[in-house]
């Protein structure tokens, strides 16, 4: 799924929104309205127009997986041994298939992607990159790096 790079012309009541939205995804049209300071219906026009141009790309619970028992964090470095774009396309749809990875990037660098990888623990994180992300198409290495503490992570 390729990302727009289209840029959508917002204004000061859109950011207003889109910054109540991120902190309250679950508040009502009218108390979003008047934490903008709009009445209800352009703030209605304003929030589907947003919805529509796929500024707001959906609404979602967020999950602190330490609750579930997920508290371990490796950053991944995989680097192929093809880059060609069939074979990028490849790794990318095996990447997507893996429950445990929860960010994919493609990195210009001595590596080719950073992989984000939540675990309960260090043994099942082993046994991921062990059985499924050393097994992904074309992958040459890997190397991790365990985060010993999350300091910020804001949920998008």
């Amino acid at each position: 799924m390729e990302k727009s790079t289209k840029t959508t012309q917002i204004d000061e009541f859109d950011r207003k929104i889109l910054s109540a939205l991120a902190t309250e995804g679950r508040m009502s049209i009218t108390d979003l309205a008047q934490k903008v300071g709009l009445s209800k219906t352009p703030c209605q026009l304003r929030l589907k127009r947003l919805i529509e141009q796929k500024v707001i790309s959906g609404f979602r619970a967020v999950i602190d997986p330490a609750c579930l028992g997920l508290n371990h964090v490796a950053f991944t470095e995989v680097k192929l041994s093809d880059t060609r774009e069939k074979a990028l396309e490849e790794f990318n749809a095996g990447v997507r298939c893996i429950p445990e990875i929860e960010e994919c990037h493609m990195i210009a660098s001595s590596f080719d992607y950073l992989l984000k990888v939540r675990t309960a623990d260090i043994r099942r994180y082993r046994m991921v990159l062990g059985e499924k992300i050393s097994s992904l198409p074309h992958v040459a290495s890997t190397s991790t790096f365990v985060a010993m503490e999350t300091v910020l992570e804001r949920p998008r």
